[in-house]
Formats: structure tokens, sequence, C-alpha cells
């Protein structure tokens, strides 16, 4: 059974090259849903995993398609709102018939998707960055039915890394202000165990709700206490305007920031000069021959995004996952496509990596029936029975307006920290 694709967003991908005359239909393509947010506060994480997902199924499609079909997409805005990306997936799926939706990006899109239409209605879900602690609770107790997978480390790990970063960059006395959602709270609920139990003091912690004009009661309000740094969990657009305020407040020029501040567009909103004491974590990496190719190949696609952008690299990762699972499930059915998401990241498989021919080697691989292990742009991937995946964190500061890395911490110390609590 044939599945037909009207792009309506971004004008995603060309023409395809032929396929082997043997597997080819000529008019065989298998759509895949992308809800991603590509405005709103989240608009700058959502952009770029589109033109990542793009770039994947275009080299898997370069390289002979999936199960003998073009990979395209159905790419929706989900305006950074749960219940816009509700109606958005619910005509990805009653309407357009996709089997698969990579998104959202962050848990309050990503979360909604599940709970009202992918679980329920059998599709399988990717999400390249929605990192709450919520999503492996859902798994655990049956919610997501198997349906749900995502290459980005939980926070429950993350917030514990980000504490013992905080401890040994000497901020030890530290007002949360965080965005009010079950990304922010499961973040600071994780961050906070971990930073007390590391002798950390919290003088404050204030949520604050989106797309306000500005944010300076909340902002007066963490300054109670004298701390001495302000850990901001935010996105680039809301947390530029907060850190504004706290700066102009009298506030100390010292951040302690989550992975999606690491943004161009964050710095040169707040200025460069106020950030030489900002630090931040983010789910991490390990580079494999697929990190060089897609950072060589990404400016090709990208319309100006770079390769770093939040979410960019994990969104490519994804797309490749789907687009090999369907090729592994052999059709477009949400239920084989499910049940090969694991398969294509096989421990005992053949390593295979980012590109058109090493996808090529993938399919040969594939259509003899024999194991492949995909070791993406973020590094080696395998998804736990929840969907999950575990990693490095990545530890970095911000100085004269460049993000560097400072080094990473490992799963394994993470999982030692949280096991002492």
């Amino acid at each position: 059974m044939r599945n037909i694709l009207k792009v309506s967003a971004l004008a995603l991908l060309g023409s395809a090259v032929a396929l082997p005359a043997l597997a080819q239909d000529d008019d065989c393509e298998i759509k895949v849903g992308v809800v991603m947010e590509l405005t709103g506060p989240a608009g700058q994480y959502g952009q770029a995993g589109a033109k990542s997902v793009e770039m994947a199924f275009r080299d898997i499609n370069e390289a002979g398609g999936a199960a003998g079909c073009d990979l395209t997409m159905d790419v929706r805005d989900s305006q950074s709102q749960g219940n816009v990306a509700v109606d958005q997936a619910t005509q990805l799926v009653n309407v357009e018939n996709v089997p698969v939706i990579i998104g959202g990006i962050i848990s309050s899109v990503s979360i909604p998707i599940l709970t009202s239409v992918t679980a329920s209605a059998g599709v399988v879900q990717v999400s390249p960055a929605s990192s709450s602690p919520t999503l492996t609770t859902m798994s655990e107790e049956g919610k997501t039915n198997g349906y749900f997978f995502r290459t980005i480390t939980s926070d429950a790990l993350q917030g514990t890394a980000a504490a013992k970063y905080a401890i040994d960059q000497g901020l030890k006395k530290l007002a949360i202000i965080h965005v009010n959602n079950d990304f922010g709270v499961n973040m600071v609920n994780e961050f906070r165990a971990s930073f007390e139990a590391l002798g950390g003091e919290i003088t404050s912690t204030t949520p604050y709700n989106e797309r306000q004009p500005n944010y300076s009661a909340e902002v007066t309000t963490g300054m109670g206490g004298e701390p001495e740094a302000l850990y901001l969990v935010s996105y680039p657009t809301d947390g530029a305007t907060i850190a504004r305020a706290w700066i102009s407040q009298g506030g100390p020029a010292k951040f302690l920031l989550n992975d999606g501040m690491n943004s161009t567009e964050f710095i040169e909103a707040v200025g460069a000069q106020y950030l030489n004491d900002a630090y931040g974590t983010s789910s991490g990496t390990v580079e494999t021959a697929s990190t060089k190719y897609f950072y060589d190949n990404y400016g090709e696609i990208s319309g100006g995004i770079a390769p770093d952008a939040p979410a960019a690299d994990r969104s490519y990762d994804a797309g490749a996952i789907v687009g090999l699972a369907i090729a592994k499930a052999g059709s477009g059915e949400a239920d084989a496509i499910r049940d090969a998401m694991r398969e294509v990241v096989d421990p005992e498989g053949e390593p295979i990596y980012a590109g058109p021919e090493e996808f090529k080697k993938a399919l040969a691989l594939i259509a003899e029936d024999k194991p492949i292990k995909y070791e993406g742009v973020i590094g080696p991937v395998a998804f736990d029975e929840n969907g999950d995946i575990t990693g490095p964190f990545r530890l970095w500061r911000i100085q004269e307006g460049e993000v560097t890395t400072t080094g990473e911490i490992s799963a394994e110390e993470v999982g030692e920290i949280k096991g002492g609590l």
C-alpha cells in the first residue's frame, strides 16, 4: 500500500535519485509526520530539527530509499503549544495516515501528542529533544504502548549533572527561575535534590509563564536571599528577557543554564559581555564518523542554521533511525516500524554511519537480513525498554560570546551521585 505525501511546510525534499530497479515503484512514497516548534519560544530548536530530519531523509533516499520507497515529510508547526501540536498530529494520523511522527522538540509538546494521539492510535513517535522524566514514567506505567522513543537523555540525569557542575564551578548559592511547564518543573526537581545533597543552597525557586513582555516581578522575587548566581531553566527568547532583567536589576552576572540556552540567539540578545560567567550542561555526544559527516554537510541544506544549533544533531539521528527502521520493517506499517526501531541500533550489528554511502551499505545488509548498528551524530544509540537512551553530558561555558566545551560527566558518574541521594 502506497503512502503519498503532500509537503505542507518548508519545501523539504527535492526529487530523489533513481532506486534500484527491482525494489523501486516509481510512485512509491512513505510519508512521515513531523510536528516541531517552528515558531514560538522554541522556534529555533524546531527549525534546526526539521532541517536535520530533511537531511537524513535526503541521504536515505539517495541511498535507495526505505523499503524501496522515497521517504517524504509532512511538516507541521506546533507553535510551541501543546494544543496546537495535538491538532496537527491528529490531522497527520487521521487524515494523512502517517505511521510515524517525529516530534515534538519540547516536552510540553511531545507529551500531549503522545497522550492524545500517538499512543492510542498505535503510531510511532520519536522525539529528538524532549527530556522530561515524565515520559519514562509514562512508559513504565504502560501509557505509551511501546510506541515512544527519544534521542536525548532524561532530565532525571541532566539535573544531577548540572548540580555537580555548579558545585565544581563554585556556584553554591543559587536562585532558580524556570519555565512553568513539565520540562522546567522536572528539571528543577531533579536538580534540587542533587544540588542540596552536594552542599548547595537554593535561595528561591520562581516559576514563570511563557511569552510575557517582561519578567521583572519574577526577577525581583528571585533576587531575595542574596543568591550568588541564577540557575535559569528556559528557552532562548524568554531566557534572554529574564537574563536582561536580572542584570539590569542588579543581579550577579553569574549563570547556570540548561541545554537549550546554548544558543547564539540567547547570547546576542543578552550581550556577550554579561555572560562570561555563564555555565551550562547538555546531553553529550561521543564523536563518530556520523558527527564529522553531519558537521561537514549540514550547511548544504540548513539555510544558514549552524550544525551545533540546539537539537540539530539528535534530530538527524531521529530521522536516520526512523528511515532505517522503515527499511527494516519493509513497509510503512506502524507496528513493524516500532519493532524495527531497536533492531537498527543492534549492539551486535555492523556499524553504520550517517550519509548516503553508509546508508547504501545499511540497506544492503538489511536486504540480506543481517543486523546493523547505526552509530549516530550524537554517538552510539541504544533504546532501553522505555525508549530512552543514556549517554554522557557535555559541560560548557560562554566566554567572549563563544560557547566552549569544558569537559563531560559520564552517565555512570551521574548514576553514582543519584544512587547516593
